[in-house]
């Protein structure tokens, strides 16, 4: 479900590794930074906290609840935004990203708002934290639909929580995996079988290097997953697209929007033994 794909490069679905995975989209979002942070960075807030191409925040939708106090960490960071708002609310926001360019701009952002966020290079795989060292992990549209080895990465997330945390994370939503990658009419046909878990892959036609990969997973996976590793899932929230907005992000629209949802948040907490 990409949105910056450039002409010289074809679509493919196939089997991708964690690692081919890693090295197509650590540098892809080096290359994409720039411009996803000029596009789209308005939007998203120096300081805010989107949960999704919708525009639906963090303020309006609490899923979070209270961070004021909390130790809090962002997996898939970017720029930091998400975090900077968290901080501003009295939690300490922290921010892992894959993007060495990402995190560039992250601190450009910590010197313009003047609200700093501690951030690390690294990969949702290898989360390079101690255990029971947060009280809320999350994911907003961030490194777990790019993960390969994803049970490795909720299995970190339930690592650093402590008994009780929140772990909360935005996804394409996974019936739109059955939909053309199109914010048009073009993309109210289903094409593709909803069980097919085959990756979305780009590829370089002048290389022959893959350059970018999302993997797809059902309802029915996530919750699985939670639930292998010892979460309780609490909600699953499906946005509905606001009556004012008409913002088009990649294949999410408004055509789109009011029709079939194109985000889905889940939210779950460690079992406390």
């Amino acid at each position: 479900m990409d949105d910056h794909l450039p002409q010289s490069v074809r679509v493919e679905r196939r089997a991708v590794s964690e690692e081919e995975s890693r090295r197509a989209n650590g540098p892809d979002w080096d290359r994409y930074a720039d411009e996803y942070q000029a596009t789209h960075g308005t939007f998203l807030g120096d300081a805010g906290f989107v949960w999704g191409p919708e525009g639906h925040t963090e303020e309006e939708l609490h899923v979070l609840g209270d961070v004021a106090g909390l130790d809090v960490l962002e997996v898939g960071s970017g720029a930091g935004q998400c975090s900077r708002w968290v901080r501003t609310r009295g939690g300490r926001g922290f921010g892992l990203d894959l993007s060495h360019r990402q995190l560039q701009h992250s601190q450009r952002l910590d010197e313009e708002t003047g609200v700093a966020v501690p951030s690390v290079r690294g990969t949702a795989t290898h989360l390079p934290f101690a255990p029971a060292t947060f009280d809320v992990v999350f994911c907003s549209f961030g490194a777990l639909q790019f993960v390969s080895d994803i049970e490795d990465a909720v299995g970190e997330v339930a690592r650093v929580l402590r008994p009780g945390g929140r772990f909360a994370f935005s996804v394409t939503h996974p019936t739109r995996w059955m939909f053309p990658d199109d914010p048009g009419e073009a993309g109210l046909t289903a094409t593709q079988s909803y069980w097919d878990r085959t990756p979305y892959v780009e590829v370089d036609d002048a290389t022959g290097v893959v350059s970018y990969v999302e993997h797809h997973r059902t309802l029915g996976d996530w919750v699985r997953l939670l639930a292998g590793h010892g979460f309780v899932l609490s909600d699953l929230v499906e946005p509905e697209w606001p009556a004012d907005h008409d913002r088009v992000w990649g294949g999410w629209s408004r055509a789109r929007g009011v029709l079939t949802p194109g985000t889905a948040i889940f939210v779950a907490h460690v079992a406390v033994q």
